[in-house]
């Protein structure tokens, strides 16, 4: 099938695929299950872009969260210093995170995986420490005092998207809508990139490193453009979370939570396109069910992780080719041994 062809089928499918989700509001009334929706739309979003950036281009970080933050601290802290609409937040939270991520990746992506890894989670640490220990006074809109990056509190209760005024009680449809966009926006690019000119170049420096460089192709300028990218579609949902749920804070760097994306990914299937909706569907489910269990919930999803990598390495998206590979292997195995049984008869 040829790069065109697959890119159409793929948005083909996504396009059903949120049809279906853009009609949910008109079938589910009630606020909770609506509320769960909206956060599996929006760490569906985070982990198709980490599933980018990690399954087919190959960089190991660990810094997406990172941008995430970055994305909801742009729309916290420009709606409580400078009194901006959320609206505005959302495109600047998007650039903000793209233009960290170069400085980064410039930084970190010319060495090894296991360094790139260490060097990202390092900085993510690094930032959640001096957010949570930050106590210098700025002044907000509101004429208060606060840690200019909101301290252990973070930011929260400052504008919101407008629907509570437009819509009323129906305002969450609203927000529903805006979080779906954003999904939107990040599913149809991914497939873009990985179908396209980019994701043909991700997998030969994937497969053979030293042909593709023979051919031109460099290894460090298309990592950091995979860096870029997908620091931009995280940091547009990060602002995104911020304008639903009107906080920012320093728990969206905190490690359970990178686990948790991380495992979406794995349960899904790393290197697919459809891999991390099937998982952040898998994990969400697994979290309501395990919602009563307390601090039994992060042992389930651990695991779960060891499961899947060790029964399932391909994910859900895998499984089936996986499943369909052993029975022709099996079958094939049956084949022969039918086969040999003539000769071994006329031999005795």
């Amino acid at each position: 099938m040829s790069r065109l062809s697959e890119i159409q089928r793929n948005i083909l499918l996504a396009a059903f695929f949120l049809m279906g989700m853009a009609i949910l509001p008109f079938f589910i009334t009630q606020r909770y299950f609506m509320g769960e929706i909206i956060i599996f739309m929006l760490w569906a979003s985070v982990a198709i872009q980490w599933n980018v950036l990690l399954g087919h281009a190959g960089v190991f970080s660990l810094g997406q969260m990172l941008f995430f933050a970055i994305g909801a601290y742009m729309v916290g802290m420009s709606a409580t210093y400078l009194d901006f609409s959320p609206w505005l937040g959302l495109p600047v939270g998007a650039a903000v995170a793209a233009l960290i991520a170069l400085v980064i990746g410039l930084a970190c992506l010319r060495l090894g995986t296991a360094y790139v890894a260490l060097l990202t989670f390092a900085i993510v640490f690094m930032v959640h420490t001096l957010i949570i220990t930050d106590a210098e006074c700025f002044v907000t809109a509101g004429g208060t005092c606060q840690p200019l990056f909101g301290g252990g509190n973070g930011f929260s209760a400052f504008q919101d998207l407008g629907f509570r005024k437009l819509l009323k009680g129906n305002w969450i449809v609203g927000n529903y809508f805006v979080v779906l966009a954003s999904l939107a926006v990040s599913f149809v690019a991914s497939i873009l990139v990985i179908h396209g000119r980019l994701g043909l170049a991700f997998r030969a420096l994937n497969d053979s490193p030293a042909y593709a460089a023979s051919r031109g192709l460099n290894r460090t300028k298309f990592h950091i453009i995979a860096f870029v990218i997908t620091a931009f579609f995280t940091g547009l949902s990060g602002a995104v979370y911020a304008a639903h749920f009107r906080f920012a804070g320093p728990s969206l760097l905190e490690f359970p939570t990178l686990v948790f994306i991380l495992a979406m990914l794995v349960v899904g299937g790393l290197k697919s396109t459809w891999g991390p909706i099937f998982g952040a569907m898998a994990m969400m489910i697994l979290v309501e069910v395990a919602k009563s269990m307390g601090d039994i919930r992060n042992t389930a999803i651990g695991i779960v992780l060891v499961i899947f990598v060790l029964f399932l390495p391909k994910g859900i998206a895998g499984a089936p080719r996986g499943i369909l590979s052993r029975l022709g292997q099996n079958t094939g195995r049956n084949a022969k041994e039918q086969r040999a049984k003539p000769v071994r008869a006329q031999s005795s």
